[in-house]
């Protein structure tokens, strides 16, 4: 380490858990991290070699180290989210979420209204959520509101004014749903109980709605209330259906926490499930941006941390993907089969489904960054030292052996530059021999490029496997290009991607972006290939034709064709049509040549 001052500062670093700040030559906090061993973490940033570009950069720009140390590992996780939230350093990662979500308020009041909301008031009222879905809130209240009768006006019902006669029923109170507290007609422990009701609905426990439903309605029965019976009854089979539609996994699967990560080069997504009795009371997924190529781990454990805090969660047991520390007091469990396991698949889906649907908003939204993820992607997957901006793509074409031609197709930033395809007649190969085309091709199309002094692709795809492969790098070789980019065959049978010198192949996951890129350059390549060749067959086939006849030349066909423009409308016309464009002595002789056949 170059810098005395912060050898000095490293130091006097203490060996207990805490949290770390990075500061730059302008006293800008530019880090923070956490560690259970502060000073044996931040030395590991001047030991080390980092293999990550941006690390090396933060590490450069350091000028001056503080800490704050703090009791268990547990609060310098806490510690940290915050000091992230606050100061927003540049080498953190960013959490991607910062709007306002909806609440279910119990309102402190006699009679106290149910209702949602965005503002929290600490009035002593309560409150559930927040819900990460306006439409969860408003099927809960139409739940709430079909079950009971509750009141929807902001009266103050003191026992005074209600004793005075200050109010009188409204026309809620005539529709049935609202029993008229506000003229004394419900008692206030009644109206209690239904909202002590509401409060564990709200937890997701219905199993004591529905068995004092039940009672009433055997109640009602016995008495030969029918009317009233029916409508607990039709109360029962609404709860019911609601729990069937909510309950995904076993009931006695309660106050847990399901977390899980997945991630490309620039964004982890977390997915978070709130589960209570076997039902999905809350969902969620949190996309954070990357600054320091961080593990899934580092990432998993500063959203647990997050959202845990967001969403006011005190479940004691978390299910995850992989083992993570986030405290003493919580449980964490990384369930391998049964409904545990059924329940963090459930997670994993929703954070790749989530995924998915912000690919096609950037894609629309913001192409560059969309162009650039694929790009970061391309790279770690194809084990590239660059981005491939520029891919170049070969294809052969011969049938049989005849006119055997080759394409070369270019792709920028992902999608095809058709103004740079070309196409390649073989000019130094007899019959059909693919290996000697591929060579002569490659070693033409990079010639050229140097003569011309234009840029060179990132990287070449040989659509074909270890034959193919060979003999474009021997055009590289010659033109001293081996090594300087980056080139590879895929066979077209499984899909594998053949490197130099390395005889055992590649294989992509089948739904991975960058094989379907990879794919739609092979198969565009072999589209433009297969065109040339048929056109090429078209004309050679057009030209034999009409040339066989006896006084027609090379020019006489050229006329024909630019005139009639193919060889079925000069075999079907007429002695006057064909002596208008060739004369008449020619036109004979291609009548005679036709009636003959």
């Amino acid at each position: 380490m170059s810098n005395p001052d912060l050898t000095l500062q490293i130091k006097i670093l203490p060996n207990s858990p805490g949290v770390y700040q990075y500061f730059d030559k302008d006293d800008t906090i530019i880090y923070v991290g956490k560690a259970k061993n502060i000073k044996k973490r931040v030395s590991s940033y001047f030991t080390k070699k980092h293999d990550d570009g941006k690390t090396r950069i933060l590490v450069r720009k350091i000028s001056k180290i503080k800490h704050i140390v703090v009791k268990t590992e547990t609060d310098a996780l806490l510690l940290e989210n915050n000091l992230i939230k606050k100061y927003q350093p540049r080498y953190n990662v960013m959490l991607k979420d910062d709007k306002s979500y909806p609440w279910i308020c119990i309102k402190k009041e006699r009679f106290p209204r149910v209702f949602s909301t965005r503002r929290v008031i600490k009035d002593g009222s309560e409150y559930f959520g927040p819900y990460t879905s306006g439409k969860t809130v408003s099927t809960l209240l139409d739940l709430i509101k079909g079950l009971y009768q509750l009141r929807n006006c902001n009266y103050d019902l003191s026992p005074e004014k209600i004793k005075a006669g200050k109010y009188k029923v409204c026309l809620e109170y005539h529709l049935g749903n609202c029993k008229g507290g506000c003229e004394g007609f419900e008692t206030q422990d009644d109206y209690f109980e239904n909202i002590k009701a509401i409060r564990e609905i709200l937890k997701g426990n219905f199993k004591d709605s529905l068995k004092q439903f039940k009672v009433q309605m055997n109640q009602f029965a016995n008495n030969m209330q029918f009317e009233d019976a029916q409508k607990i009854k039709e109360k029962i089979e609404v709860l019911e259906n609601y729990q069937a539609k909510s309950t995904i996994v076993n009931p006695k699967i309660s106050n847990v926490d399901v977390f899980s990560i997945v991630s490309d080069e620039t964004y982890g997504y977390v997915n978070f499930l709130q589960l209570s009795y076997g039902s999905i009371i809350r969902s969620h997924t949190l996309e954070i941006k990357k600054k320091l190529d961080e593990t899934d781990k580092a990432l998993l454990q500063l959203a647990i941390v997050e959202i845990r805090q967001r969403f006011n969660s005190n479940s004691k047991e978390i299910f995850v993907p992989f083992k993570v520390t986030i405290g003493e007091d919580v449980k964490v469990s990384v369930p391998k089969l049964g409904d545990k396991k059924h329940i963090l698949d459930l997670s994993i889906r929703n954070a790749k489904y989530y995924r998915m649907e912000r690919f096609k908003q950037i894609k629309i939204t913001d192409p560059d960054r969309h162009v650039n993820r694929i790009m970061a992607q391309m790279k770690s997957d194809l084990r590239l030292n660059e981005e491939p901006r520029h891919i170049e793509c070969f294809d052969n074409s011969n049938i049989q052996g005849t006119h055997p031609v080759a394409a070369c197709v270019v792709f920028k930033n992902g999608k095809p530059s058709k103004k740079d395809y070309r196409h390649f007649n073989i000019k130094t190969v007899e019959g059909p021999d693919d290996f000697a085309s591929m060579e002569e091709v490659v070693y033409r199309r990079y010639k050229r490029l140097l003569d011309e002094n234009q840029s060179l692709p990132q990287l070449i795809i040989i659509d074909g496997g270890k034959g193919q492969l060979s003999s474009s790098l021997k055009s590289l070789d010659a033109l001293n290009l081996r090594g300087k980019i980056a080139i590879i065959g895929i066979a077209k049978k499984l899909e594998e991607l053949f490197y130099p010198n390395d005889p055992i192949p590649l294989y992509l996951d089948k739904k991975s972006e960058t094989l379907k890129i990879i794919q739609q350059l092979r198969n565009e390549a072999h589209r433009f290939g297969i065109e040339h060749h048929r056109n090429k067959r078209s004309k050679s086939a057009l030209n034999t034709e009409l040339e066989t006849i006896p006084g027609i030349g090379e020019k006489t066909v050229v006329n024909l064709l630019k005139h009639f423009k193919s060889l079925k409308r000069i075999r079907l016309a007429k002695f006057e049509d064909l002596s208008n464009v060739i004369g008449a002595s020619k036109a004979q002789k291609i009548v005679d040549h036709y009636q003959k056949k």
